[in-house]
């Protein structure tokens, strides 16, 4: 029988954790896909541009985790529908004050949908708030932060056009034989779990599920990589003839029963994330990055429900844009869910909702094409040269190097030319970023090699003035101990 089990991970503000694959299906027909604007970068887009990159693309909504002034006011007479998120650390103070729920709804909901024109249609309370890694410290708040921002919305009049929901990690339900016929909720969180699933269908708001079958074989080695994706698994699992080839269809119905079992068999449901990672492990890539979200596009493209649930699906990706400034916790992959770079070019090709192809981002500007590397007439052997990668991959992001990644064929000295220009491009340029003692220089040669891309930073609006807000490397570093990132990739190279 497959390993159905589940698998946790934390990473930054969004903690992904994940049980095998994202699962949901609304009961309502909803056109279109979806998809995540996370903002965890160090020079993002800007909001415009963004929102330019969704109507170019067909996106028709974009899930957002939390409610940023800029970002809803460029989403005004988009025509794009928006969920707007509350972050877990807000939890506490919207439940224990109606006062304080009510002035959140009023400035991040009721202010642009009546001034703006934005369409909001949900707001999602929290974010994965259940995860067994956060010790249950989100439990006792969830619920009352969920009823507090329904009565809010309720008051502001809202509340028949904007609902409200949690998204769940698919660790909140489990299957102790591994069939989706076994589906419950999870033992230590089951009533909770009741109470909020009686709220959310008593107040029309979907159950919203992320699920991870990347994550599932990040973790599980053993775990069989057909099943992961939409292709005809070699061992299908079959549960009382109904036949699941694939882990989303699994896992979803899980999720089914799990509510079917509790008397809310119709309660609508949202894959609130889903996706692929493309670098920082062995099976983050391009390849089966595209093949996966490809192969879930096409189920949503044709409608395709799964065995207990017919139907199209209502769904997100994760995500729209990389973010290099994401916690890397669970793992290197987490800076590189997007369908897109940083920059807004596309990784791959994917038809979504019949368009061939994905549409870059248009007037995006660059720095000037010039790299920071290492010296020619350093040494290997320099006793700063640990210290400062060290120092680089700390400051900056060197996810792209190791074992299966992108630039994992580096030797020693491009390695090290990586991470010196990674820190010097997130430091916009900066000549003091550039400034290894004795060992860097800045080219004009573009040291990039195959797919390990060397990539020029974009401008963007504080660029102008970075050079008196960027933490820079000294003259002379004096650094204390080495990151363990260091370790892993200069003493294997060396």
């Amino acid at each position: 029988m497959r390993n159905m089990g589940l698998l946790n991970q934390v990473g930054g503000r969004r903690i992904l954790v994940s049980f095998l694959l994202s699962s949901v299906m609304l009961m309502d027909a909803v056109s279109g896909i979806g998809v995540n604007w996370g903002t965890q970068a160090t020079h993002p887009l800007p909001p415009s541009t963004v929102v330019r990159m969704l109507k170019d693309n067909g996106f028709d909504k974009v899930k957002l985790f939390d409610a940023d002034s800029k970002i809803l006011s460029a989403l005004a007479n988009s025509g794009i529908q928006v969920m707007v998120g509350i972050p877990n650390d807000m939890l506490a103070s919207l439940a224990n004050s109606v006062q304080v729920a009510e002035n959140w709804v009023a400035k991040n909901v009721s202010s642009h949908v009546s001034s703006n024109g934005v369409d909001i249609r949900y707001v999602a309370v929290g974010n994965e708030p259940f995860l067994s890694t956060f010790n249950g410290t989100f439990l006792g708040t969830t619920l009352p932060a969920l009823q507090n921002i329904q009565s809010a919305l309720i008051k502001a009049g809202l509340s028949t056009k904007v609902k409200v929901t949690v998204p769940l990690n698919a660790d909140v339900y489990q299957s102790a034989s591994n069939l989706p016929s076994e589906g419950d909720f999870r033992t230590d969180i089951h009533d909770l779990m009741l109470q909020i699933v009686k709220f959310l269908s008593d107040n029309g708001g979907p159950f919203t599920v992320n699920i991870y079958p990347f994550i599932s074989l990040y973790n599980d080695p053993n775990f069989p990589i057909d099943f992961a994706f939409f292709d005809n698994a070699s061992s299908p699992i079959n549960d009382n003839g109904r036949v699941y080839e694939n882990v989303f269809d699994a896992n979803y119905d899980t999720l089914v029963w799990a509510l079917e079992k509790n008397g809310y068999g119709n309660l609508s449901i949202i894959v609130g994330e889903i996706g692929w990672p493309t670098d920082g492990d062995k099976n983050a890539n391009i390849k089966s990055a595209q093949l996966f979200n490809q192969g879930f596009m096409t189920r949503v493209n044709a409608g395709k429900g799964t065995p207990m649930r017919a139907g199209p699906i209502d769904a997100y990706l994760f995500s729209l844009i990389d973010e290099d400034a994401k916690s890397i916790q669970p793992g290197n992959f987490e800076r590189h869910w997007g369908l897109f770079y940083f920059d807004g070019q596309p990784k791959y090709q994917l038809n979504l909702n019949g368009r061939n192809g994905l549409v870059a981002a248009k007037d995006v500007r660059y720095l000037a094409r010039k790299w920071c590397v290492m010296s020619p007439s350093a040494s290997l052997d320099d006793p700063q040269v640990a210290p400062s990668v060290s120092y680089a991959c700390q400051n900056a992001d060197c996810t792209s190097l190791g074992y299966g990644t992108s630039c994992g064929n580096l030797d020693g000295r491009g390695n090290i030319s990586y991470a010196f220009n990674s820190y010097y491009q997130i430091n916009n340029q900066l000549n003091s970023a550039c400034k290894f003692p004795n060992l860097s220089v800045i080219t004009t040669t573009n040291p990039s090699a195959g797919d390990c891309q060397f990539r020029i930073m974009i401008k963007t609006d504080t660029t102008a003035n970075a050079a008196g807000e960027t933490r820079v490397v000294s003259q002379t570093i004096h650094l204390v101990g080495l990151g363990a990132f260091a370790l892993m990739f200069l003493f294997t190279v060396l």
